[in-house]
């Protein structure tokens, strides 16, 4: 096997240092056109490509961004990915990848592995951070946005308003004088304790309905469809539904079928991410808007600038979202 080219054999069948062959793939305006047209000749010839990882050592960065994400089989985090990954290549950034399955050793364990390998940011998808997780990204102060959640720390980070969108989405059921439930996968999460439930309490108070906190279901992730939780939802007397993801809405909505129910007529549902999952429903189910692409792409701007030093006006940026009514909901 031929063994790969280095800067070393540039240098020497170019007969200059290796000093000088850095400066000529550093674009620096100091060495000689006829010395720089030689290097690049050789480099062309010999077919030589820079090892990435030491010319992050030598600049003392990487060139490659961390994206940790909650669950690759859900479409909603993997719309943000694209967004992220477009970006990140037109500012020549490389991507790692990693899947933490909302596990919290697995999710220390990615951002311990990330850091070892010096990454110059991190953009973190997820619905719960670790108490690991916000220590070691204080302690080694890289770059961190999230997108698509929120913490308390007051992390950069692009969203859409989730309060006021599911204030929105309650209210709109309420001027029906439907009795609305709220479906979470877990109330103690940031992005559920502050905004949805506020958002969710914030409606019933513009009418006059007093909360009852019998009419927050926790999921827990749950993907059967035999789960008592959707049993219960039916059975509290509630009329319609909120749901913080489009797989619950989905196993909610062909509970709903199996039980009798007639959807719109006797049960409505509105999902919160109108990723194609709504769309696999029979009727298709009602959604929150989110542009998903762009909060993954704007995401990466933020992170891109303050990895730049660059200035940035705002920390958490919030995008348009609007609610689309599709076959379970009456309008």
């Amino acid at each position: 096997m031929q063994s790969k080219v280095t800067i070393y054999d540039v240098a020497n069948a170019a007969h200059v240092s290796m000093a000088t062959v850095s400066r000529v793939m550093n674009n620096n305006p100091k060495v000689k056109k006829e010395t720089k047209e030689r290097v690049l000749k050789v480099i062309h010839d010999l077919n030589y490509h820079p090892n990435a990882v030491a010319q992050g050592l030598a600049s003392k960065k990487t060139t490659t961004i961390g994206v940790i994400i909650p669950d690759l089989t859900n479409s909603y985090f993997a719309n943000l990915a694209v967004g992220i990954d477009d970006i990140a290549m037109m500012y020549n950034y490389n991507i790692i990848l990693s899947n933490s399955n909302e596990d919290t050793e697995k999710q220390n364990k990615i951002i311990d592995n990330l850091l070892a390998k010096q990454v110059d940011g991190i953009i973190y998808m997820g619905r719960n951070q670790t108490e690991h997780f916000q220590n070691v990204i204080k302690e080694s102060e890289t770059a961190v946005v999230l997108a698509g959640t929120v913490d308390n720390q007051n992390t950069p980070s692009v969203n859409i308003n989730y309060r006021k969108a599911t204030h929105d989405a309650t209210n709109f059921f309420l001027k029906q004088k439907q009795k609305v439930a709220l479906v979470v996968d877990n109330a103690n999460f940031p992005i559920n304790a502050e905004y949805r439930i506020p958002g969710y309490r914030d409606a019933l108070k513009e009418n006059d309905i007093k909360f009852d906190k019998n009419l927050i279901f926790e999921n827990h992730n749950s993907d059967s469809v035999n789960s008592s939780i959707y049993n219960n939802i039916y059975e509290s007397g509630a009329t319609a539904a909120i749901v913080d993801n489009d797989e619950t809405a989905l196993l909610l909505l062909n509970k709903g079928f199996n039980l009798g129910k007639k959807i719109p007529n006797d049960f409505q549902i509105i999902s919160s991410n109108n990723t194609i999952v709504t769309k696999y429903g029979r009727p298709m189910i009602s959604s929150i808007t989110q542009p998903t692409y762009d909060i993954g792409a704007v995401a990466m701007r933020i992170l891109t600038k303050i990895m730049n030093n660059e200035e940035v006006k705002e920390k958490n940026i919030y995008l348009d979202y609007d609610i689309i009514h599709r076959g379970t909901t009456r309008i």
